[in-house]
């Protein structure tokens, strides 16, 4: 039996998430309960008489502890796709290539799944599950409830709070995530000895990383720093952002770090969409809009688009390692970074651009500080890093059009306009779409439901549809539920994105090298490219682990990001829910 006592501590963790996600307050209880009876020891073996007892005592020794690390480093570079490692690591020298060459990499990981999305990708690596179990299907989704868009970590019960004088706008939190993150996980199967710290320019990286819980969650908003009632408010974090504001770099320079020569790509990126301010070409400075004497909203997205960025959520985690004492306390301690100026080059420059390498050279750079750090303050080998990416990026469509490849905009606009005029005939009200967001379409209350009954208009708006130019295929929600056994890699990809509830009722797939587009008709988009796929450009990211317990080398064959927690889970001795990851074995070092 378990004790009342762990069955309080079981009900007080389940507490946490509060009465909005039954699904998952079910599965708190049967798998704490299970975690519990390992930890306390519950009698899973026979009892024994005094006498077997004392035999017992006298013959064999108790087995010792295994060891375990004394901190968890995630990283999570946005949008880093998985042959920037190829291409690009003859030009590192630091803790990029340090994890290339002393630590397993797993040069084949892909996610797959389609929703490759910031928040889709954070919660899957956080969690160890897939889209389809931890329900973030994508940054953001029409809510049929209250039919409007809502972001993955919109709370409605949560207050944002600003550091250093920032105002916190709307709340944010965790609780649409249907399952706990591992950081969560370690820090309650050691009865709280952990310590959870994350960073990121992005709510839904810093919160997914993070889950339910933790000691300091933060990101930026505007020119500042924010976290969310939800979670403490960290002393070092209001310490740090008054002393280093980041209107300090209002004034810098982003030049070439390597000589001109050793850029694979021309001057300037084609179809690329500079940040306002900017030129196409380097040197890029940080002056904002006007390029007057104070920081305008222009610079800061500037700044997110740098590498200025990176250094400074280095140096703040490295803040937070010194402050807090992080791989030195009762516990394995947890430290997240996710780093996110890779993902706006890449969505304003392109993978093909000077931008997006010379950010990689400056990142490697910071990586290679970071460790640094650690080493000196946890000690080399007493820490585990893990790194990867959310997802992937599509080439610049007019790019791909200049080597005569089949490539174009998917104007999502102009489809929902067609499906809409093809609905007509058939009464269902206006608008009988009420959303296109993304590759998924969300009709009008009702509507799905009477086309479903009505093959005749069932089939006018997927036909008009298919005739879109840049649509491959379609798939109805009823196809993608539950998971099926499929032939076809796009339909399990899809299936592997969807979630009752949150996913839409139809599933637009574009043809590869298409981008989908919702710029509104009349208008220039504002940025280069995007991701969002099943396609490999999309799907495929690099995985890499370095330090305690792993054994170094380059690991062939299938693996996806959803391996990462269930490794690290397995290297810190703590269960995970979802089986929809496995671990990494063959890089886990042999004892």
């Amino acid at each position: 039996m378990v004790d009342s006592g762990a069955l309080g501590e079981v009900d007080m963790f389940i507490g946490r998430f509060g009465s909005r996600g039954m699904r998952t307050k079910k599965w708190l209880r049967s798998g704490a309960l299970a975690v519990l009876a390992v930890v306390t020891g519950s009698p899973r073996l026979p009892a024994q008489t005094s006498k077997s007892a004392a035999i017992g005592r006298r013959t064999v020794s108790a087995p010792k502890s295994p060891a375990r690390p004394k901190l968890v480093v995630l990283l999570v570079v946005d949008q880093m796709r998985g042959d920037y490692v190829d291409k690009f690591l003859g030009q590192w020298s630091g803790g990029l290539r340090r994890l290339v060459e002393e630590g397993a990499w797993f040069p084949d990981a892909a996610y797959p799944y389609a929703a490759t999305e910031t928040c889709v990708g954070h919660a899957t690596i956080s969690t160890g599950a897939l889209p389809a179990t931890h329900g973030m299907v994508a940054n953001a989704w029409w809510d049929r409830e209250t039919q409007k868009m809502v972001t993955c970590t919109t709370d409605p019960s949560a207050k944002n709070v600003g550091y250093a004088g920032v105002s916190g706008k709307g709340g944010d939190s965790a609780w649409r995530m249907e399952l706990p993150a591992f950081a969560e996980e370690l820090k309650f199967q050691t009865n709280g000895a952990t310590r959870v710290v994350t960073f990121s320019l992005k709510a839904r990286a810093a919160i997914t990383m993070a889950g339910h819980q933790a000691d300091a969650v933060t990101w930026a908003d505007g020119g500042g720093w924010v976290t969310s009632s939800v979670y403490r408010s960290a002393p070092f974090v209001e310490a740090y952002a008054t002393e280093h504001p980041v209107k300090r770099d209002y004034g810098k320079t982003w030049k070439l770090s390597l000589p001109e020569s050793s850029y694979w790509y021309d001057e300037k990126a084609f179809g690329a969409v500079a940040p306002e301010g900017w030129e196409l070409t380097f040197p890029h400075s940080l002056r904002g809009k006007a390029a007057g004497n104070e920081p305008d909203a222009a610079f800061y997205e500037q700044w997110a688009s740098s590498p200025y960025a990176d250094t400074y959520l280095t140096r703040m985690a490295e803040a937070g390692v010194d402050a807090l004492g992080l791989g030195k306390g009762r516990g394995i301690d947890f430290l997240g970074v996710s780093y996110s100026s890779v993902d706006y080059v890449g969505h304003e420059f392109g993978p093909r651009s000077r931008e997006i390498q010379d950010v990689l050279v400056r990142l490697d750079k910071d990586l290679g500080e970071l460790f640094a750090h650690l080493d000196q303050k946890v000690g080399r080998g007493n820490y585990v890093v893990a790194l990867s990416a959310d997802h992937g990026v599509v080439p610049v469509p007019e790019d791909m059009q200049k080597i005569g490849a089949d490539a174009g905009v998917l104007r999502l606009p102009e489809l929902q306009d067609k499906m809409e005029k093809a609905l007509e005939p058939f009464d269902l009200g206006k608008p009988a779409i009420a959303r296109i967001a993304g590759s998924e379409v969300y009709f009008a209350p009702d509507v799905y439901e009477k086309l479903k009954q009505d093959p005749k208009a069932m089939r006018a708006v997927t036909d008009a549809a298919l005739a879109q130019p840049g649509v491959a295929e379609l798939f109805r929600a009823e196809e993608l539920q539950n998971r099926p056994s499929t032939q076809s890699p796009t339909r399990s990809a899809m299936a592997a994105s969807y979630f009752p509830g949150r996913s839409g009722d139809l599933f637009i797939v574009n043809r590869p090298y298409w981008l989908m587009d919702s710029t509104p008709a009349g208008r220039s988009r504002s940025y280069g490219t995007g991701h969002g796929t099943a396609y490999n450009y999309d799907q495929h990211v690099p995985i890499l682990l370095m330090g305690f317990g792993i054994e170094r080398g380059e690991y062939h064959g299938e693996a996806t990001p959803a391996d990462i927690a269930p490794t690290l889970a397995s290297l810190c001795g703590i269960t995970l829910a979802s089986r929809d990851g496995r671990v990494l074995a063959r890089a886990i070092a042999k004892h």
